[in-house]
């Protein structure tokens, strides 16, 4: 099986002599969930404080597109999810979102337009979305063929899940359910409209999965040789864990027949900070990631499959977004916090040492938290019994015997709503948590190192695993 994939990796190798014209650039993403945030106008001049190349927007957000449109940053924005069916199969819908949304700004630095964003990923839209995520992209190209806008490449973004695997980069493929009647048809229609495969790739998440197998420093560009992944498939050697990721999606584009499609890497970055078992998610490894991420895309070396072939990148993302829901490392992704400080310096061009920067606090949370830990209702808010009521009825209709122990040994300790609402939130969530169920409970949970138990009312708990 290598080397008939060395065979097929030849020959798309030997078409890559057109990928090594494309423009180098580290941009931001722009997203706006959030109650605190400052205007659009003030969020374009961080992206230029810190020499960000492009902005990338999660909608089609007027205020930001115009803000965007008066500086010379490339632009991308996006398709909501939500529209791509109607787009699908009406193409006087489609011609109706690009007049709206992309002639007012038209002579601007359009750079790419998303179609959904990981789309693929979302089980909800298996029944529907899916099936009209490339007709709607179909209908978006034509409406800016329509417009005389054809040097606007269409897209849709990706998550690393729709690939089997990483490890070694060259057994990587597309999951087989997906692959032929969902990733061909959207190869084929980037490969003739001459776009881009746009991927979303967090080394956070895959280290974080894989560390006691995969070092920090791997997976923050520092790595030492010891460290280094070797590809016994390719005879490749691999310096840091996003190179491999990114190898990985060309492998598996490669034994679809599409190994010489561009890659834009649309999403990447690293959380400032996260919930308790959110090991690794600190200021400090943000900033060495994103840092070092900028000097080596300026260096526009490329991965070992495709050296010296540039990758335009996008870094998640602008703020700190306090609406975002799931873990705590959904809301601590920014560069700067909403009240416009950076939470941490950067130059997105890659041209200052990483040596040169001030000094960051070394961090204490590099490792899985040796404790236990419980869920619980936040210690410092406080809502009335009206809002808690149904959150308390919804949890206790999950799980099993969630909220049993509140007619027995908790019945006389919890009596107020509160209370009541502080044990079932960490009953359900023990029982989940493996599962990947966040510590977030819409916004009315955190997680605490504290045995939160009173008396006979027991709060269970179990290591992170």
């Amino acid at each position: 099986m290598a080397s008939v994939f060395l065979l097929f990796l030849t020959a798309s190798l030997s078409s890559l002599s057109s990928l090594s014209a494309l423009d180098q650039f580290l941009g931001v993403s722009y997203g706006t969930l959030g109650d605190n945030l400052p205007t659009p106008d003030h969020g374009i001049k961080l992206i230029q404080s810190v020499s960000g190349g492009a902005v990338r927007i999660y909608d089609a957000n007027a205020s930001i597109l115009a803000a965007a449109s008066r500086t010379n940053l490339r632009i991308a924005f996006q398709v909501p999810n939500e529209l791509i069916t109607s787009i699908a199969y009406n193409q006087s819908a489609a011609d109706s979102w690009v007049a709206t949304n992309i002639l007012p700004i038209r002579k601007s630095r359009i750079t790419y337009i998303y179609v959904g964003n990981e789309v693929l990923s979302n089980p909800t839209g298996a029944n529907s979305t899916w099936e009209a995520l490339v007709p709607a992209m179909k209908n978006i190209y034509q409406a800016l063929q329509g417009q005389n806008l054809k040097n606007i490449p269409v897209g849709t973004t990706c998550a690393m899940d729709l690939i089997d695997t990483v490890f070694p980069p060259s057994a990587a493929r597309f999951h087989s359910d997906k692959a032929g009647s969902l990733v061909i048809p959207l190869l084929k229609f980037l490969k003739d409209t001459n776009s881009y495969f746009f991927i979303d790739a967090y080394p956070y998440f895959t280290w974080s999965a894989n560390h006691t197998i995969v070092s920090l420093d791997y997976a923050l560009f520092r790595a030492k040789p010891r460290d280094y992944y070797f590809d016994y498939g390719t005879k490749l050697t691999y310096k840091n864990l996003l190179e491999q990721m990114l190898d990985s999606v060309v492998s598996a584009m490669t034994k679809l027949g599409y190994g010489d499609l561009k890659l834009v890497l649309a999403e990447t970055g690293w959380p400032n900070g996260g919930d308790i078992s959110e090991f690794g998610a600190n200021v400090y490894n943000a900033a060495v990631y994103n840092r070092n991420l900028a000097r080596i895309l300026a260096m526009r070396k490329g991965t070992p499959l495709r050296p010296n072939v540039a990758i335009p990148t996008f870094v998640f993302a602008l703020f700190n977004e306090n609406l975002k829901g799931g873990p705590g490392t959904e809301r601590h992704w920014g560069l700067f916090y909403p009240n416009e400080t950076a939470i941490y310096p950067i130059d997105l061009m890659g041209r200052k040492p990483t040596g040169s920067y001030p000094p960051i606090p070394l961090p204490t949370n590099n490792k899985p938290y040796p404790g236990l830990i419980w869920c619980v209702l936040k210690r410092q808010q406080s809502w009335e019994d009206k809002v808690m009521i149904p959150e308390l009825t919804k949890i206790c209709s999950q799980g099993k015997n969630t909220c049993s122990e509140l007619f027995g040994n908790c019945k006389f300790t919890h009596q107020s709503i509160a209370s009541k609402l502080d044990y079932a939130i960490n009953s359900l969530w023990q029982q989940f948590r493996d599962g990947g169920m966040p510590c977030y409970f819409d916004g009315f949970a955190e997680e605490t190192t504290l045995n939160p138990s009173v008396g006979a009312c027991l709060y269970r708990s179990h290591p992170i695993p």
